[in-house]
């Protein structure tokens, strides 16, 4: 069929607003036009994303302030996690200035994930709604999904959560106290008069077309779960990550440092880019680093209440690792660094994006998860599919010892731990399955040749 005119509207937090430029990517192989509305930070931070320019154009969006948000915030990586109910407020005021847009261009299609309003405008202009998740499944379905046949817009409670809603195809999903309560963030205010819960609930109810970055490999009957909740067509894109000509070469300091190291003896670490640990919990992971005895790189934001991560260091922890451990309170070039020789173990929070990367990497994975839908990746990938280990948590407080991490990583990078030999002969097959060729590009033309259908069903 003719090349088409598509608008993506993310929310604004780079672990979403990346997988929607990877899908742009894709689109643009295929000849289509793509216009992406983000925040002028966001672009600048993510245009090395944007491979196909003749194609992919982003028109800036600017972010009304709103009481209590610190002046010149536009993305979630600009402020705590206790102030993005502000930027979803502020986000919704930016509603004229994409519906001015789309008015304008007319586009066939538009992609969006938390602006619940989009099909509104849409609808309007007569274009396809395409409400794209970025989160597994299993989020979707145990969190997001209407637990015992009630309406959509009910809220979730405890019970709900505690208990798998009727039909839901794990039977592994078991969440203890810390994680139940974590999970309550979807009953939170998530922007002005709308919890997160309404938010996501209505903006895959209004679609005329749902969307998942997974693949049915992983979470096929989840999926099927929310297809027939939701009684929507479900399109899947598979894993969409970047490509590896889309990067340019890894730092020189970090070559140069990792390369001191033979082949998969260093353990790497990152949060993502939103989540600040207290400072005691970030003194503890130190800790736990230093005791393994391996050579380290964390990549990790200051704790509350410093501005460095160096004021944070346990009393003597630079000297004693020397040499052996960097703690870095920048952003790094994650898959790159995970693809170097010399990185053996990758921990990480388990966000939907990490997860991939995990799973497409020769790493070994130890999880961390600190928010609802990454403690759900995580049960997917530690308990589902079997890849990884998760570092055990104190059932009160929620947070681990760094006896406990130290424990899970020596349990992974051991050569003759039972749980290291049954991780690793797991992952290699998942790895074996997601790496092959013709797999993920075959979900991208599945996905593109169903978007295309719908265009001219629309006519």
């Amino acid at each position: 069929m003719a090349n088409f005119d598509v608008a993506m509207f993310p929310w604004f937090a780079t672990g979403h607003i990346a997988p929607f430029i990877h899908v742009a990517n894709e689109l643009a192989v295929r000849g289509h036009r793509i216009s992406i509305l983000l925040p002028k930070k966001a672009q600048i931070l993510l245009q090395h994303l944007n491979l196909h320019p003749n194609l992919i154009t982003f028109h800036t969006i600017t972010v009304p302030h709103v009481d209590g948000l610190p002046p010149g915030v536009e993305t979630a990586s600009d402020i705590h996690l206790s102030k993005t109910h502000l930027l979803a407020a502020a986000m919704d005021l930016t509603r004229p200035q994409v519906h001015d847009f789309l008015s304008a261009a007319k586009p066939q299609i538009v992609f969006y994930d938390f602006a619940h309003w989009v099909p509104d405008i849409t609808a309007h202009i007569g274009a396809i709604s395409v409400c794209y998740s970025v989160v597994s499944a299993s989020s979707l379905a145990i969190a997001l999904v209407p637990a015992r046949n009630v309406p959509c817009d009910r809220t979730v409670t405890v019970e709900d959560i505690k208990d798998p809603p009727p039909g839901y195809p794990s039977s592994t999903v078991v969440l203890r106290g810390p994680e139940v309560r974590s999970l309550l963030f979807i009953s939170l205010p998530f922007g002005d008069g709308i919890t997160f819960y309404e938010r996501t609930t209505t903006a895959m109810r209004n679609a005329d077309v749902l969307s998942i970055r997974t693949c049915r490999e992983v979470e096929g009957e989840l999926c099927d779960y929310i297809a027939s909740q939701y009684k929507k067509p479900l399109l899947l894109t598979g894993p969409v990550l970047s490509e590896p000509t889309d990067t340019t070469p890894l730092e020189v300091r970090w070559t140069e440092w990792l390369n001191r190291f033979k082949p998969g003896s260093v353990v790497f670490c990152a949060f993502g880019s939103q989540h600040i640990l207290k400072k005691d919990q970030f003194q503890e992971l130190l800790l736990g680093f230093e005791s393994t005895d391996f050579p380290f790189l964390i990549a990790l934001k200051p704790p509350v209440g410093c501005e460095t991560v160096e004021e944070a260091f346990p009393v003597g922890f630079a000297e004693r690792v020397k040499g052996r451990g960097i703690v870095y309170g920048g952003w790094v070039q994650q898959p790159l660094i995970l693809n170097h020789p010399s990185v053996g173990c990758f921990v990480n929070h388990c966000g939907f994006g990490s997860m991939w990367e995990a799973l497409l990497s020769k790493n070994q994975i130890v999880l961390v998860p600190h928010l609802g839908d990454q403690i759900l990746n995580t049960k997917l990938l530690a308990k589902e599919i079997k890849v990884a280990v998760e570092v055990e948590k104190e059932l009160e407080s929620g947070w681990f010892s760094k006896e406990s991490l130290r424990k899970a990583i020596k349990s992974v990078v051991d050569e003759d731990s039972e749980v290291g030999i049954m991780v690793r002969k797991n992952h290699a097959k998942w790895r074996d399955l997601l790496g092959k060729p013709g797999f993920i590009s075959g979900y991208i033309d599945e996905f593109v040749k169903n978007l295309e259908e719908s265009v001219l069903n629309k006519k």
